[in-house]
């Protein structure tokens, strides 16, 4: 079984390219602390598809707190110059905001259509709360 899923901080803004075949493609990092561990913090290769990557586009910049599920992909390549580099990037099957939508910037509206919102309306549900 191949499946991480981690919660941290866009340390970019998602970066999108379109395929020959017109197919979006969303880059991105993210920024993950350690837990039980001062100043140790792991940086990720975030990469969405289609609908994903267009709300990842749309909504998400710098900063945001995100909660990703995925899996993890070899992302080796050999270079013009015959020199091969290794390394390992996050295949998005699912992302959503975490913290409020003024920490993640998001727009008031949620497209969950692009499997990237929550269903709740955390301000509402908030204001419901008697504590």
């Amino acid at each position: 079984m191949n499946k991480v899923i981690l919660s941290g901080n866009l340390t970019r803004d998602p970066e999108i390219r379109y395929t020959q075949s017109g197919k979006a493609m969303a880059r991105m990092g993210i920024a993950v602390s350690r837990p039980f561990s001062k100043d140790q913090t792991d940086f990720f290769t975030l990469v969405a598809w289609e609908k994903q990557a267009e709300f990842c586009g749309r909504y998400l910049k710098k900063g945001s707190g995100v909660i990703v599920e995925g899996r993890v992909e070899n992302d080796n390549y050999e270079d013009k110059n015959g020199v091969k580099h290794y390394g390992v990037r996050i295949q998005i099957d699912r992302i959503e905001f975490s913290g409020s939508k003024r920490q993640s910037g998001g727009d008031t509206e949620r497209e969950d259509d692009f499997g990237g919102g929550n269903n709740s309306n955390d301000d509402d549900f908030d204001a419901d709360v008697p504590f």
